[in-house]
């Protein structure tokens, strides 16, 4: 049961950066691709049926840490308790921008919030990235489990190249995202974008690969590199499909390569949280299974019945039906 709630932790991770991924990458893009205001609402507008139910996926992700590992929960959140405050910032700052940023009357305001959403966006997966390379590097632990560094300590060589990967990959997911689903001069900027971006993520993606390699290290590079030549021929669909695998391969090989462990102690092997260490009780673990099993079906199907109702380009003179990001 350990074992099959790593796997479960694992695809929520993955899911969340996967959903949530093209989320950030046309929040932190969308002022380079929106000329104006009615741009840049168009481009907003693309995400917003979707950005706050792929938020979920962020809680979910936690709670299920917290209930299936509270061992690995309580030491990864207190070492990384300052960065995980920061990204709670973002988060408030995104979803406030998203909903009032446009209503507001003096322009020099509506420019901060979009500006405010863009720095927001772009930190979010960098943070978060950090945090997920902190677990493959390790971090200093004792033999108790707690963790013995300072705020220094979590900003690991590991840590900050996989943040700077994911960070790219996302802008290079929204980019994607964008193309498929604009028109006009946003999906055009956007697909420009994309090439240069497909680059940066196939050359952070190698290094990654090189850096701790696993069974995926791979795919991300060569999905990353496909994305680039179908946004170049014009398959938006499939580009994006690309994206989704280059970033779901990115963070399933950082919990592939972290198994049969929750989190690496760089002070000594020895004091290394194993997932068998850090399990809730077997009880607890067929409740949870049980619960899993019954809701995760119904979550899935809403947000794919989502996708479909909300699957037509968004134009700029359509932006003001997008419901939390009208006028």
């Amino acid at each position: 049961m350990d074992t099959l709630w790593f796997v479960i932790v694992a695809v929520l991770w993955t899911g969340f950066f996967v959903l949530e991924g093209f989320d950030f990458g046309v929040g932190a893009l969308h002022a380079a691709v929106g000329r104006g205001e009615a741009e840049r609402h168009q481009a907003l507008g693309s995400i917003g049926p979707f950005w706050d139910g792929n938020e979920v996926w962020l809680i979910v992700a936690g709670a299920a840490m917290f209930a299936a590992f509270p061992a690995w929960y309580a030491t990864l959140f207190s070492a990384l308790y300052l960065p995980l405050l920061l990204v709670l910032i973002a988060l408030i700052v995104r979803g406030v921008g998203f909903e009032f940023g446009e209503k507001m009357r003096s322009a020099g305001r509506r420019r901060a919030w979009t500006w405010g959403i863009t720095a927001a966006s772009a930190l979010i997966p960098l943070v978060l990235g950090v945090g997920l390379g902190d677990l493959v590097a390790g971090l200093p632990i004792d033999a108790n489990g707690e963790y013995t560094g300072g705020f220094v300590d979590v900003f690991t060589g590991f840590g900050l190249w996989t943040g700077l990967s994911l960070l790219v990959l996302c802008l290079l997911h929204g980019a994607a995202f964008l193309a498929l689903k604009t028109t006009g001069a946003v999906r055009d900027r956007s697909r420009s974008l994309g090439t240069p971006l497909a680059a940066g993520a196939v050359v952070t993606t190698l290094v990654w690969a090189v850096w701790e390699p696993s069974v995926l290290s791979a795919l991300p590079v060569l999905a990353a590199a496909a994305a680039a030549l179908l946004l170049r021929a014009g398959r938006e669909g499939w580009a994006f499909a690309a994206t989704a695998v280059a970033i779901a391969a990115s963070v399933a090989s950082l919990f592939a390569h972290l198994h049969p462990n929750v989190l690496t102690s760089s002070t000594n092997a020895a004091y290394d949280l194993t997932i068998a260490g850090a399990a809730s009780g077997s009880y607890a673990l067929k409740v949870m299974t049980v619960v899993a099993a019954v809701l995760v079906p119904v979550i899935l199907l809403y947000q794919g019945w989502t996708y479909h109702v909300f699957r037509q380009r968004v134009g700029g003179e359509h932006v003001e039906a997008q419901p939390g990001l009208g006028d």
